[in-house]
């Protein structure tokens, strides 16, 4: 009998676990390139999110990983805490300071990130005022001479016992350097601080939070945090709260100041957001990142002739320029540039075949867009000293201000010379929509009253009789662990359904102009009759585009007007008012939170906080917070709840206003309106 051959055993591959595109993101732009990508065979952050679960550990915020002895794990018992909590790492760290310790590692990184940016807009600032460089100027003398006395610049000067206007350059160079001096002086207190409503301030002053400049907070908390240092959960947030502080009233808004002085305030004006914006028979070139110093010279770059003519000698038809991020938003409320997409769309419009370079300088920004790169034509060009990637595909192009547009029409140049290198197949999704962006503290007071009456006395008045319910900022990331762009847009929606106006940044902002949510016509097709009938009669959207993340300043600074209009209390906390963050994922959301929260404003936060492991420390978070500043935080996952959460406590500042109850409305006689102002 022959002698049966061995069988071989054969083992299957497995199929690589891909992410559903519909489950994966409400935008169809989004979808076709999630396909397309795994139809190439391309790996994306939507993928990665389906292969790689997240630790249940540090989701929580009790893994301890400070000193070599751990990591130090502490999870939390699934029947919960019962009696003591005895949890402990090898130190004795419980489970309280370990969560307390994490939470401020990321306020401090949140900080350095925002304020690190900041530092940088005032270095350029500076050079600008020194006249060491050409291609940076001041384009709005307006409002340099509105901020110069928040640190203390006279823009008058005696002359012969007159009054007469400084030199603007005097001005500017005098605040550039009291600016920069605020990241690290010796004495004293942070100069924007007094910005804030009075009774804020002075609940700051009594609490000691004053932040003493925005360097050593940040410095400190990385100091405290280390192993064997601060083991007071309540004192380790009382330095996370100097440090947001220093971050919300110091670096981001001083970035805010300087970029609007530098590069133009925004104003509203019109554009289009998604992958659609790009063009086949153009150059593109997307821009990513969050500092505008560099995508200000792109743009300016980009419309020059000799640019144009170079483009056209290669086969071009001209120059498209699109934004991710906040870099996106930076460049749109100036300069309308249209954005191609947010934080979880950066790989997804080099997967077009479209994308003939990507500009990216600091945060937010994949590793693995080299990977993406590879296997198209596209080049990565890194240019900032603290941002480089390890893949030698990447092109670093180090970005210097003081030859600026040289380097950006280097940058333009290789894009350029790359469109002939295009793979024969070009797949841009065909969606995109129309937006009304570039809204501020200034041109929501405009709207509102024009110069005939240039307050916020208007928006004031439609929320004590009833049209507007209060309002909302709703701001923050995307995150690969929720359904891309829904949990914000399902918020918002309610929101406005619910008459809550709603003022909007960064990646959040992105999204809304994707779903088309940023027009005047939104308001008769989302909002309640209340908000739908403001938004016509002035003739905005019912969703404002404040900005970037480093802008959630402009958000403060609207705040604040508001309690100066008057009728509505006396502090931010007073306010029938409270902040978002649906789809929240970065370091720098938790120390805009804190900031909201530390300034007095109820603070809901999407998904998952990693605070959960200690409950003690929740509660203080949560509840204990709002005792001494008039905000706290809250977190919801549904995010229809999330939105009647805030509903909820709109509602409930309203009652505590007596405005809780429509008034009926009374057209009053001359001889009326003289007698109210005797």
């Amino acid at each position: 009998m022959a002698e049966t051959p061995e069988k071989k055993s054969i083992v299957k591959e497995k199929a690589p676990k891909l992410a559903d595109p519909i489950a994966a993101t409400i935008d169809v732009a989004s979808q076709q390139m999630i396909r397309r990508a795994q139809d190439l065979g391309v790996e994306t952050v939507f993928d990665r999110a389906v292969k790689m679960k997240p630790c249940n550990i540090g989701i929580q915020g009790i893994c301890c990983k400070n000193c070599a002895m751990g990591p130090c794990r502490l999870p939390l018992p699934k029947g919960g805490i019962e009696g003591e909590d005895t949890r402990k790492g090898l130190c004795g760290a419980t489970a309280n300071t370990i969560a307390a310790r994490n939470f401020a590692r990321m306020v401090a990184a949140g900080a350095a990130a925002h304020s690190d940016h900041g530092r940088s807009v005032a270095e350029v600032f500076l050079s600008a005022a020194r006249k060491e460089t050409d291609d940076y100027r001041i384009k709005d003398p307006g409002k340099l001479l509105a901020i110069a006395h928040t640190l203390g610049v006279d823009t008058t000067v005696e002359v012969d016992g007159e009054q007469v206007d400084r030199d603007i350059d005097e001005i500017a160079l005098e605040f550039a350097e009291k600016a920069l001096n605020e990241w690290g002086k010796a004495e004293g207190t942070l100069e924007y601080l007094k910005r804030a409503p009075k009774p804020l301030y002075e609940k700051w002053k009594k609490t000691g939070v004053l932040p003493r400049n925005i360097d050593r907070e940040i410095v400190e908390i990385m100091h405290r945090t280390h192993m064997g240092v601060d083991q007071d959960y309540k004192n380790l947030v009382k330095q996370c709260t100097r440090a947001a502080l220093a971050d919300g009233w110091g670096g981001s808004m001083l970035a805010t100041d300087l970029q609007d002085v530098m590069f133009g305030t925004p104003s509203p004006l019109q554009s289009e957001a998604n992958i659609g914006i790009m063009k086949e028979d153009h150059v593109n070139v997307i821009v990513h990142g969050h500092e505008p110093v560099l995508s200000e010279m792109i743009v300016a770059a980009s419309q020059t002739k000799e640019m144009i003519d170079y483009a056209k000698s290669k086969g071009a038809r001209g120059i498209q320029l699109g934004g991710i991020c906040c870099t996106a938003n930076e460049i749109l409320q100036r300069h309308g540039v249209p954005p191609a997409g947010n934080f979880l769309q950066q790989e997804l419009v080099i997967v077009t075949g479209a994308c003939d370079a990507m500009v990216v300088d600091v945060q937010c920004i994949f590793q693995n867009l080299a990977n993406v790169a590879k296997c198209f034509h596209t080049k990565l060009i890194t240019t900032h000293p603290i941002a480089r990637m390890e893949q030698d595909n990447v092109i670093h192009i180090e970005f210097d201000e003081h030859h600026a547009m040289d380097d950006a029409k280097r940058i333009l140049k290789m894009a350029i010379d790359n469109f002939q290198n295009r793979g024969t197949e070009v797949v841009i999704p065909k969606q995109k929509a129309t937006q009304i962006a570039g809204f501020g503290v200034e041109s929501i007071e405009y709207h509102l009253g024009g110069t005939f009456r240039g307050s916020y006395y208007t928006l004031n008045d439609n929320i004590i009789n009833g049209r507007i319910r209060g309002g909302a900022g709703v701001v923050g990331c995307n995150n690969a662990r929720s359904q891309h762009n829904n949990e914000c847009i399902t918020l918002i929606k309610e929101l406005i359904k619910n008459d809550v106006i709603v003022l909007t940044t960064g990646c959040n902002a992105i999204a809304c102009a994707t779903e088309g949510l940023l027009t005047p016509e939104t308001a008769a097709v989302y909002c309640g009759p209340g908000l739908a009938e403001v938004c016509e009669t002035v003739g905005i959207p019912p969703v404002l585009h404040l900005g970037s993340c480093v802008d959630n300043s402009r958000i403060l600074l609207a705040l604040t007007e508001m309690v100066k209009a008057g009728g509505l209390g006396n502090d931010i906390s007073d306010l029938p008012a409270a902040g978002s963050a649906p789809e929240w994922m970065s370091e720098k959301a938790i120390s805009i939170g804190h900031y909201f929260v530390s300034s007095g404003v109820y603070t809901v936060f999407g998904g998952i906080l990693q605070t959960t492991g200690a409950p003690v420390f929740q509660d203080y978070l949560f509840k204990e917070m709002e005792k001494l500043y008039g905000g706290m935080w809250d977190m919801y996952t549904d995010p229809i709840k999330h939105a009647h959460a805030i509903i909820d406590h709109i509602d409930k500042k309203r009652k505590a206003l007596g405005i809780d109850k429509a008034r009926d409305r009374v057209l009053m006689d001359m001889a009326s309106r003289q007698a109210l102002e005797a």
